[in-house]
């Protein structure tokens, strides 16, 4: 599938439901959710790094890229990947090396890694208009914005989620936002919302009624499927 087409599954959803996207952390969990039915899927940076068994925001860019062409190698369905805050580099080098993956979208985040403070949102805004320059249409471009994250203001997350549109989003990310605020961050933007929600299976109609346009989970399906899996390993442990 295209970014064009992966863009469409966003717009003209009634009201209550959103765009679900399971969160695969290799080829094997992304084969289980795309054999579930999902019509896209969304790779969180947090559970590929606790994947690797790394902290979240120390997996080096070459190994995130590879674990996104794995889950891309394992699906027909399209993929988005959650690629932090872009790991420094160029934007003509990251669009070639996201579109090298197979990938069809991405996630920005407007953090600091190093620092872990918010970057200025106008140079976010411009960093967002590059990469939009050099992908054209072939990236959908989610734009992640932290200031509920990083205890900053309703007006910053509004006002950030007003510029990330300007400078060629498709989708804003307000991690962490209050439910009450979703619908405020959609009008702001003119886009639609991504929500994160934990993965059970009322979140998404509530959502999607608050204002949410798509939903992912960050890395709760892979706390799930750990927990799962302890579970089994207890009742098999013979001592």
């Amino acid at each position: 599938m295209t970014a064009a087409a992966f863009r469409a599954l966003h717009h003209g959803r009634p009201a209550g439901d959103p765009l679900v996207l399971a969160g695969p952390w290799d080829a094997g969990s992304a084969r289980a959710f795309a054999d579930a039915g999902f019509a896209a899927l969304a790779t969180p940076s947090a559970a590929v790094a606790a994947s690797l068994g790394v902290a979240d925001g120390d997996v080096p860019a070459a190994e995130m890229f590879a674990a996104v062409a794995r889950v891309v190698r394992a699906v027909d369905v399209p993929v988005s990947a959650d690629l932090e805050d872009g790991y420094g580099l160029p934007a003509r080098e990251l669009v070639e090396r996201i579109l090298e993956t197979g990938a069809v979208g991405c996630n920005l985040e407007d953090t600091d890694r190093t620092t872990g403070r918010l970057l200025d949102p106008r140079e976010q805004a411009d960093r967002l208009a590059d990469v939009r320059a050099e992908a054209g249409d072939a990236l959908f471009l989610n734009a992640r914005i932290d200031s509920w994250l990083r205890g900053a203001s309703d007006e910053d997350a509004r006002e950030r989620a007003r510029l990330y549109a300007a400078a060629g989003a498709d989708c804003v990310y307000p991690i962490l936002a209050p439910e009450g605020a979703l619908a405020a961050i959609g009008a702001a933007a003119g886009l639609p919302v991504n929500a994160m929600a934990k993965p059970e299976s009322s979140a998404p109609h509530r959502l999607g009624r608050l204002g949410a346009d798509r939903i992912t989970f960050g890395k709760g399906m892979f706390l799930r499927s750990m927990t799962a899996a302890g579970a089994i390993a207890a009742e098999l442990h013979v001592g």
